[in-house]
C-alpha cells in the first residue's frame, strides 16, 4: 500500500496527538499497513520509567527481551532501517530495526514480520524511519521538558529498576561463585561435585524465584532473623572454598531490634558484593563478617586477612555506593598492608526528614491532572482544554476541582503559579 505526502502528514500528527502510551501501538497500525508484522517493539534509552515497549503488552505472542534488541540498538545504522533474521522472542526471525539518534543514546524500533523482507530500496522503509524519528523526537522533548512531578516518578522508577538489577545480579554472581567452587574443588569427585553442583544450582534458582515475594511481604525483620538469612546465603559461595569464613551475630545495646525491610534487604546485598570483592583477592585465608547495632546505625562489617591492599576503587563502578546513597549510608575502609582489610558499611535507621519545602507540590497529581494543570498554566479554558485532551468538558471540570483540592489553592491562577513555581 502506498501512503501519500499527505497521508503521512496526517498520519505523524495522529500518532504525536496520542497519550504516551498509546504512541507506539498507533504507530504500529499506520505501520502495518506498508510493513506487516506480527508485534512492534522499542527500546527508547532516554526513557527512564520504561524503556521497553511493546504493543501486545496484555498478550504477549512472542517471549521478547530488551536484551535481544540491544544488539539491534548498537549495530544499527540511523536513517537506514535494517532488515534480515535477528534472535528475538529466543528464535530467529525476520524483522525490521529502525534506529534513530533523535534521542541522546539512541532508540530502536523493531518490527518482527512473518513473510519475507521488504525491497531495501521500497519507499515504505524511508516512510517508517521518517515517522520513528519524529517519533522519537517528540519523545526526547518530553525527556528535556519533564515536569517536576513526572521527573521525580521517572527517576523512582529508574532507582529502582536499578536496585532490582544490580540485586539480581549479585544472586547471580553469588551462586555462580558457589558452583565454581564445587567445581574447582579438589577434595569432591566427579559424581559428587555434580550432585552437589545441582543442589547448589536447584537452591539458588528457588530462592531466586521466592525471594520477590517474599521480600515484599516484609515490612520490618527482627535483626538476628535479618542476619540469619544473610548467613544462609554466604555460606554456600565459600563452602567448597579454602577460604574460612566467620560469622558474628549481630550485637551492640540495640542487638534485638527489629531492622527495616529495606534496610535489612539492601544490607544483605551490600554485604554479599563485598564479599565477592574480598574473594578476587590472593592470600585471604579468613573473612569475617559481623553486624554491630546503636540506636541509630547498623554497621556491617566485612574483614579479610588479605594483603591489605583494597581500596574504594573495587567499589566505585559498582551497586555498593548506589545502595548506600538509597539508604542513605556510607562506607568506612581501613586497609593495612600485611594485615588485611576492613570495610564498613554504615547504614542509619532512622529515614532522615525531608527540609521544609523540599517536595514537589505537584507529586501527588496523577498524570491526566498535571496535562490538565499544564493547560491551565497556559491560560486555556475548560472547553480548550477538553478539545486539546479528547476529553469532555465535566471531565476537564472534574480534574480541575481535584487539582485545586489536592494543591490547597482556591483559584485556577494560583494553581498555575504553584506549576511555574515548580518548574
Amino acid at each position: 500500500m502506498e501512503l501519500t505526502a499527505t497521508g503521512a502528514l496526517l498520519a505523524a500528527h495522529d500518532i504525536i496527538r496520542q497519550p504516551l502510551g498509546a504512541i507506539l501501538p498507533r504507530l504500529s497500525e499506520v505501520l502495518d499497513e506498508l510493513i506487516p508484522h506480527r508485534v512492534a517493539v522499542e527500546l527508547s534509552t532516554h526513557c527512564a520509567h520504561s524503556p521497553f515497549k511493546r504493543t501486545d503488552a496484555d498478550a504477549p505472542v512472542l517471549p521478547i527481551t530488551s536484551a535481544e534488541l540491544a544488539p539491534l540498538l548498537a549495530e544499527g545504522v540511523p536513517g537506514r532501517p535494517w532488515q534480515g533474521r535477528a534472535v528475538v522472542g529466543g528464535a530467529a526471525r525476520e524483522v525490521v530495526a529502525v534506529r534513530s539518534d533523535a534521542t541522546a543514546r539512541g532508540s530502536v524500533l523493531v518490527l518482527v514480520r512473518e513473510d519475507d523482507a521488504v525491497p531495501a530500496d521500497a519507499p515504505e522503509l524511508g516512510i517508517a524511519q521518517l515517522l520513528w524519528d519524529l517519533v522519537t523526537s517528540h519523545f526526547d522533548r518530553f525527556a528535556r521538558e519533564a515536569l517536576p512531578g513526572a521527573l521525580a516518578r521517572s527517576r523512582a522508577a529508574a532507582d529502582t529498576r536499578a536496585r532490582v538489577t544490580a540485586e539480581l545480579g549479585t544472586a547471580h554472581a553469588a551462586a555462580l561463585s558457589g558452583l565454581l567452587g564445587v567445581l574447582r574443588s579438589r577434595s569432591l569427585d566427579d559424581s559428587a561435585a555434580r550432585a552437589t553442583a545441582t543442589e547448589l544450582a536447584v537452591s539458588a534458582l528457588i530462592e531466586l524465584r521466592a525471594a520477590s515475594d517474599r521480600d515484599r511481604t516484609i515490612a520490618e525483620e527482627p535483626a538476628f532473623e535479618a542476619f540469619n538469612r544473610l548467613s544462609d546465603v554466604l555460606r554456600p559461595m565459600l563452602r567448597h572454598s579454602p577460604v574460612r569464613l566467620e560469622l558474628g551475630p549481630p550485637e551492640g545495646p540495640d542487638a534485638t531490634r527489629g531492622l527495616p525491610g529495606d534496610v535489612a534487604h539492601g544490607t544483605r546485598a551490600i554485604v554479599r558484593e563485598l564479599l565477592l570483592v574480598v574473594l578476587e583477592q590472593k592470600s585471604v585465608s579468613r573473612v569475617h563478617v559481623g553486624w554491630r547495632l546503636t540506636e541509630h546505625e547498623l554497621r556491617a562489617t566485612v574483614r579479610d586477612d588479605g594483603p591489605g591492599r583494597l581500596d574504594a576503587c573495587p567499589m566505585g563502578a559498582g551497586s555498593v555506593p548506589d545502595r548506600l546513597e538509597v539508604l542513605g549510608g556510607r562506607m568506612e575502609m581501613d586497609a593495612v598492608p600485611g594485615w588485611g582489610t576492613t570495610m564498613t558499611a554504615v547504614v542509619p535507621l532512622a529515614t532522615p526528614e525531608a527540609p521544609v519545602g523540599a517536595l514537589d507540590p505537584l507529586s501527588g497529581l496523577g498524570e491526566r491532572e498535571v496535562e490538565v494543570l499544564t493547560h491551565l498554566a497556559l491560560g486555556h479554558r475548560n472547553r480548550q482544554i477538553a478539545q486539546e485532551l479528547h476529553i469532555s468538558e465535566s471531565t476537564v471540570k472534574f480534574h480541575v476541582a481535584n487539582i485545586l483540592n489536592k494543591l490547597g489553592v482556591g483559584s485556577r491562577g494560583e494553581a498555575a503559579a504553584l506549576f511555574h513555581k515548580a518548574a
